[in-house]
């Protein structure tokens, strides 16, 4: 355990350090893969299905916000249903503004939940997706990825239905027919829906409770309730769902929700102090969780110059006079010079500069004049 918080406390000490390069690759991975899965999972427009395109777009939104993002993907959905069909295109035009205009807008810190919900159905765990949202976001993620699961679904119609809705011979109102049944009449579709705004109202309402453990509480319920959920659609709805794959990718789910809840929150639920508080008007009942964390120790390098200091033996200047200089001297003269010579001396002041009165000078001139 104690590993395992030493590599949380440098993972978040690393990317607080180098957040500002960090931050932007995320975001353009991200983007990378939304793009490369839509372009896998309709790919109809060869223009757009291009991996420099998408190389270029997902450069685009590392720099930009993630509502671009989002916007971006719109368009390249609406430019594949173009190349089935002009009805499609209209048809998921009309879809993304009704979602725009009833949902998305009420939820734009959260709108996030709308790029992973489809993603997490493409890696297999469609459960992770509202038990994170749950635990990292607010209640109103729920309408982005219930947004998510309708754009999913229906990808996965024009998908199986483009052979029909690209027949030329096909009648407009036989085509808008066709989509509309099958998104109305997709009963998957809004089982998926309710057991993903379930799942987050639930996990979001139990996580934000004061007992103890109560991240990993939501976790469980999470999975618990997204299960019996969509065990009640098969039941109810005739729904066939492939029971075995569901529950071992919904138990994946957990697994991950733990790994988030350990690295978000981290709680240690063992040194858990109650605080009472009091003022002129209230009463303050504060309980306090304090995080799990180990002391790390910092290395730091101290340099040290292993060669001594060169002391430099400063020698007096000496000026020699030889005997062809001064003949008339046998012997040599010499003269010690001081040992450092400022370049501007300040002249002696004359001797009898401070023995004459300014005062009286000036006296006698004025009688004079």
């Amino acid at each position: 355990m104690t590993a395992l918080l030493e590599i949380k406390q440098n993972i978040k000490r690393f990317y607080g350090q180098y957040e500002v390069y960090i931050l932007p690759v995320l975001k353009f991975v991200l983007a990378f893969a939304y793009f490369l899965w839509i372009n896998s999972n309709m790919g109809y427009m060869k223009q757009l299905d291009n991996i420099f395109v998408v190389l270029i777009l997902a450069l685009v939104c590392s720099i930009l916000p993630v509502s671009v993002m989002m916007f971006l993907g719109f368009a390249l959905m609406i430019g594949h249903c173009y190349a089935v069909g002009i009805e499609t295109a209209g048809f998921m035009l009309l879809l993304i503004l009704l979602m725009l205009i009833l949902f998305l807008r009420f939820s734009r810190s959260q709108n996030l939940a709308m790029i992973l919900t489809p993603l997490s159905f493409g890696f297999g765990v469609p459960a992770l997706m509202p038990i994170g949202a749950g635990l990292l976001g607010s209640a109103l993620s729920a309408l982005p990825a219930g947004c998510g699961v309708v754009i999913y679904y229906f990808i996965r119609f024009v998908h199986a239905q483009s052979a029909a809705l690209s027949d030329p011979a096909a009648e407009i109102t036989e085509k808008l027919k066709l989509i509309s049944d099958g998104l109305v009449h997709n009963w998957a579709m809004w089982i998926t829906v309710i057991a993903f705004v379930v799942v987050i109202l639930f996990v979001n309402l139990l996580r934000t409770r004061a007992f103890d453990y109560a991240w990993r509480i939501a976790v469980i319920a999470g999975g618990v309730i997204y299960i019996l959920v969509i065990l009640a659609g098969d039941f109810c709805l005739s729904i066939t769902v492939a029971m075995v794959p569901m529950i071992l990718s919904t138990v994946i789910s957990v697994l991950a929700g733990f790994v988030l809840e350990f690295f978000v929150f981290g709680g240690d639920y063992s040194r858990t102090e109650h605080l009472e508080y009091e003022d002129d008007e209230y009463y303050y009942y504060v309980k306090a969780v304090p995080k799990a964390s180990v002391a790390t120790s910092e290395r730091s390098i101290k340099k040290i110059n292993a060669e001594p200091v060169k002391e430099e033996k400063k020698e007096d200047n000496v000026v020699s006079f030889s005997d062809d200089v001064f003949p008339e001297k046998n012997e040599m003269h010499t003269v010690k010079m001081p040992d450092m010579v400022s370049e501007n001396t300040v002249s002696e002041k004359p001797q009898g500069l401070d023995k004459i009165d300014f005062e009286k000078q000036l006296e006698e001139s004025l009688k004079d004049l």
